[in-house]
């Protein structure tokens, strides 16, 4: 073989970059990782293009009944999106603003609600795990007084 690599050579490439890896592996294990999301903070707002485009993938569809490719449809919205006037872009765009002051509103009641702190309620699903385990111990100790004579 010409040009090509011993066998030799490749173990020797494959150590040195196995070293690597675990010098890799351990330094990420060191870093800090990103707090958990909170899944009752509001999602952000679509943008003017993605309001667009939610309309456009439902007159795609009707068109081009038969295409089942996601990324043709992407490709043909951003190049209407690309072709429309200002003036025909407004009204998707004050669709977009419109959700963005509801996010806002939505985001400052959220944070407020933190600032308060935790409620004193527990949540519905700590709440039924919890009697889960009070049924579990009580059915134990129905058939233990059972099996006592």
């Amino acid at each position: 073989m010409k040009g090509g690599r011993s066998k030799a050579e490749t173990k020797k490439a494959d150590s040195k970059l196995s070293v690597k890896k675990g010098a890799a592996a351990a330094s990420k294990s060191t870093k800090k990782g990103k707090p958990a999301k909170d899944p009752n903070k509001p999602k952000r707002p679509a943008s003017a293009f993605f309001v667009f485009m939610e309309e456009f993938r439902k007159t795609y569809k009707e068109k081009h009944p038969n295409n089942k490719s996601v990324a043709a449809v992407g490709k043909a919205g951003g190049d209407k999106w690309k072709s429309l006037s200002a003036a025909e872009k407004a009204p998707f765009v004050a669709k977009a603003e419109k959700r963005k002051v509801d996010y806002e509103k939505d985001l400052r009641a959220y944070n407020k609600k933190l600032t308060e702190g935790p409620a004193e309620e527990e949540s519905e699903k700590s709440n039924s795990e919890v009697n889960d385990e009070d049924d579990d111990e009580g059915s134990a100790e129905c058939m233990f007084a059972k099996l006592k004579f």
